[in-house]
């Protein structure tokens, strides 16, 4: 082992547990480095999650989990040291299943539930009781900013006005005091410049946080997000990773126009290279967030705006995690299925009460992931309702709730009982006036009454 090698944790081998081998890169290749864990010693993972880089000469690739889990052990160090193909490098333990985890002390506290509806496994750390706190959804954004950046110098807050105290966003006030000038980036209304500039610095192995204070006005910024962020690992061979986190006010902006309202929500998603998340709740929103930084690759974050004075229970560990590509059923239901993201589960959860009072028990499903969709979650629930209405902020061309209602209709066409319905934003540039750009979004209202028709109990 190299003078540098990290301390490996080792424990008994579990019969249960799955073995991670070191592949071979090439049928020249019989031996590969590892030269980077991403995970440690009793993480959770999912299927699909990037455990480890290997590499030998110019010859990179990344180990991914095979299956959902945590991390037993991790048998080999990071380093220069080369390992045999088919050597074990580390042991997953099978996830436990979801029965018997309600059925141990390690259940969430009860402070927790209220923001968590129908959470799984996945959407909890196990945090200790008392734990966790009432946050609004932009306190909770900050909090987990300011425990990144405590924890890690690497990682920087970039963007217009994020070092003003008198101007800067709910998000990021105080940050410029606690971490200065270096680490909290005040920057011109330049958006092509700014993210630019934080992908040259994610290459080099920062870690930044920019700050959009609207997508619709950082389209001039698509250029380096897909050109270069989503890209450069694949154009390096995956030699060079862009850690870097792009986040701001997604959607429907009242009373500022089209100028500043445009979802951005399907073009992201089309993009080969990055991961979209879209939090609903406070406590998802720090979590997605503290994992987004912790990865390796681009990841967008779509906020709405109407989340932001949102209070929910938010865990104050800096070590909680929501995972990136996993949805929740936030309330469990047996006749429809809504499908739904951002503030839009919000709107579903409102429909769902209505529709209890007509007698049909809507599941929402909150998909918290638009890239890469968690299919699995929305299949199992429309497998089990027969009926799937999906939710979209998008113009209905080429929306969220378009592919899903095609992969629903192509992987559970026999499950269905109805054809599915899909509800998008209005086909047309936000208006400025009140009384229109109320009418762009659908409410909890015209979900239930779709939710109704489509479940047979409408009398209309």
């Amino acid at each position: 082992m190299t003078a540098t090698s990290q301390v490996m944790t080792h424990s008994e081998p579990d019969a249960e547990a799955v073995e991670v081998r070191m592949p071979r890169l090439s049928s020249s290749q019989d031996r590969a480095a590892i030269t980077r864990w991403f995970v440690e010693t009793g993480q959770t993972v999912a299927a699909g999650d990037v455990l480890a880089e290997v590499g030998a000469g110019h010859t990179t690739m990344e180990l991914e989990a095979d299956q959902d889990g945590t991390v037993a052990a991790l048998l080999a160090p990071a380093g220069d040291d080369m390992i045999a193909a088919g050597a074990v490098i580390a042991r997953i333990a099978p996830a436990v299943d979801a029965e018997a985890a309600d059925a141990t002390p390690t259940d969430p506290p009860a402070a927790m539930s209220s923001d968590s509806p129908g959470a799984t496994p996945a959407d909890v750390a196990d945090p200790p009781a008392g734990t966790a706190s009432e946050a609004s959804f932009a306190d909770a954004l900050r909090a987990g900013l300011a425990d990144a950046m405590r924890r890690d110098a690497d990682v920087f807050v970039i963007g217009e006005s994020v070092a003003d105290a008198a101007r800067c966003s709910a998000v990021v006030t105080g940050l410029a005091g606690e971490f200065g000038a270096a680490r909290v980036v005040g920057t011109p209304i330049t958006p092509h410049a700014v993210v630019g500039l934080a992908v040259g610095a994610a290459m080099a192995g920062l870690k930044p946080v920019v700050e959009v204070t609207a997508w619709a006005l950082a389209l001039q910024a698509l250029d380096p997000i897909v050109s270069s962020g989503a890209k450069t690992r694949y154009r390096s061979g995956g030699q060079i990773g862009v850690p870097i986190v792009l986040r701001g006010r997604n959607g429907l902006w009242p009373g500022t126009g089209a100028m500043h309202s445009v979802s951005l929500a399907s073009w992201f998603a089309s993009v080969p290279g990055l991961k979209v998340v879209c939090p609903a709740t406070p406590s998802c929103a720090k979590g997605l967030l503290l994992s987004a930084i912790a990865d390796p690759d681009p990841v967008i974050i779509l906020e709405a705006d109407a989340l932001y004075d949102v209070v929910g229970t938010v865990p104050d560990s800096d070590a909680w995690r929501v995972p990136i590509g996993k949805a929740r059923v936030a309330r469990e239901g047996t006749d429809v299925t809504v499908v739904a993201y951002g503030h839009g589960v919000t709107v579903a959860l409102d429909a769902a009460e209505q529709l209890a009072n007509e007698g049909v028990n809507a599941e929402v499903v909150d998909l918290r992931t638009l890239r890469p969709l968690d299919m699995p979650a929305v299949l199992a629930s429309v497998r089990k309702t027969g009926r799937l209405l999906t939710l979209s902020d998008t113009v209905p061309a080429c929306s969220i709730g378009a592919e899903i209602c095609a992969a629903v209709a192509a992987q559970a066409f026999d499950a269905l009982k109805a054809a599915p319905v899909r509800m998008d934003a209005a086909d047309t540039i936000v208006p400025y006036a009140p009384n229109l750009e109320a009418l762009v979004l659908p409410d909890a209202a015209d979900v239930a009454a779709k939710a109704l028709r489509l479940a047979g109990q409408s009398r209309l």
